[in-house]
């Protein structure tokens, strides 16, 4: 068996844990099998920032095609180099991770006509973007080229049902892994570090991971915090973090107003994934607001550190990561009543957040990166 992956950029740590622990996984269980990863560049512009950062290392067989921004390369270049790495390495399976790359849908073509298995890898789901019946029925045609699919969860699964594919085909539906390792350990240190903070339980604090952006709806949470310490008549310490940056940072400090500047809604600025986990030492509820989202891995990131969520139900998470009174809530992200419903019940009841973060810790298992590596090694090997 021999195994060629495609992926779009190097610096993409989570995928790397992934391919690190696929590798190990055919090395263990298939020695006599080659596995090979090809990244198209180093990084996305929109990502440069983390293209130095090599505090956390992962061992697998890769081979980087542009020393360059993937934004950088052109369709050409992609489309030649692609077919090169094909043909030097004779897969017999391909495994596409960047199926909206007209270079890989023609390496897709290619690889059939030279009777390749095709493993197609989809983070999308219906919620991603407004779709036209043109686009759908080419996206149909596409993803109909591949023998097997990895899909994120549910609501990937379910998209690419909609294009015909069959359940059959469908090897994976829990491919949204991180690197819980590195996220737990950290976590675990710094919590540690904090113990006489978080066990006073002098402060509580919501929490947001992520861009500070337009799309992510953080204004509607702020206005909702804001709401809650304004008008609710229950004692309360809690306040409000966001952990990240982007363009919508001012406009957000400038909404937050007093509550800012007392420090009540503290913005921390952005920091590499591994530290993350600190800030989330220091928090107890994490809160994704977004209007739209294709996943939300920092949904992940919180729950494998035992924490309960708050998730709009637009993100591609939602279905198979939070259950609603369980670990968390769902919310309808137009709806600034329905958020303060989800803040209230934390407020009201600071006892159920250790046993609702006990819950996440139950539900975030499946998405083990051990556990998905192995299906996923399981799959080529049926293909053969």
């Amino acid at each position: 068996m021999r195994v060629l992956v495609i992926h779009n950029q190097l610096w993409a740590h989570y995928k790397s844990k992934l391919f690190s622990e696929i590798y190990q996984n055919i090395s263990e269980t298939s020695p006599d099998s080659s596995f090979l990863v090809v990244q198209i560049a180093l990084y996305e512009a929109s990502r440069s920032v983390m293209q130095d950062d090599e505090t956390v290392k992962y061992d697998y067989p890769y081979q980087v095609l542009f020393q360059t921004s993937l934004d950088k390369v052109k369709f050409g270049e992609r489309r030649k180099a692609l077919f090169k790495a094909f043909d030097e390495f004779k897969p017999t399976v391909l495994n596409v991770t960047g199926w909206f790359d007209y270079a890989q849908v023609l390496l897709m073509i290619y690889a059939r006509m030279k009777g390749v298995k095709i493993v197609l890898s989809s983070e999308s789901s219906s919620l991603d973007h407004n779709r036209s019946s043109i686009k759908e029925k080419i996206k149909s045609w596409i993803v109909n080229q591949a023998d097997a699919f990895f899909c994120f969860g549910k609501s990937s699964a379910d998209y690419l049902l909609t294009l015909g594919i069959k359940q059959s085909q469908i090897a994976v539906t829990n491919a949204a892994a991180i690197d819980e390792d590195v996220i737990r350990t950290n976590f675990e240190l710094a919590k540690n570090q904090y113990q006489e903070i978080i066990s006073s339980k002098s402060t509580r604090r919501f929490v947001y991971v992520g861009r500070l952006a337009e799309e992510k709806n953080l204004e509607l949470l702020i206005r909702a915090f804001i709401a809650i310490k304004d008008n609710s008549k229950i004692p309360s310490d809690w306040k409000l973090l966001f952990v990240g940056d982007g363009p919508a940072r001012e406009k957000l400090k400038e909404i937050s107003g007093a509550y800012a500047n007392k420090g009540i809604i503290e913005f921390a600025g952005g920091h590499p994934w591994y530290k993350v986990p600190a800030w989330l030492a220091k928090s107890d509820v994490l809160i994704l607001p977004s209007k739209s989202e294709p996943w939300g891995l920092v949904v992940n990131e919180a729950m494998v550190c035992g924490m309960p969520v708050i998730v709009s139900e637009k993100c591609g998470c939602a279905d198979d990561l939070v259950r609603n009174g369980v670990n968390g809530f769902l919310f309808n992200p137009e709806s600034q009543p329905e958020l303060e419903i989800a803040l209230q019940f934390f407020i009201k009841n600071p006892e159920k957040i250790d046993s609702m973060g006990k819950e996440s810790l139950k539900i975030i298992q499946p998405f083990s990166s051990k556990t998905v590596a192995k299906a996923m090694v399981n799959c080529y090997k049926n293909l053969r």
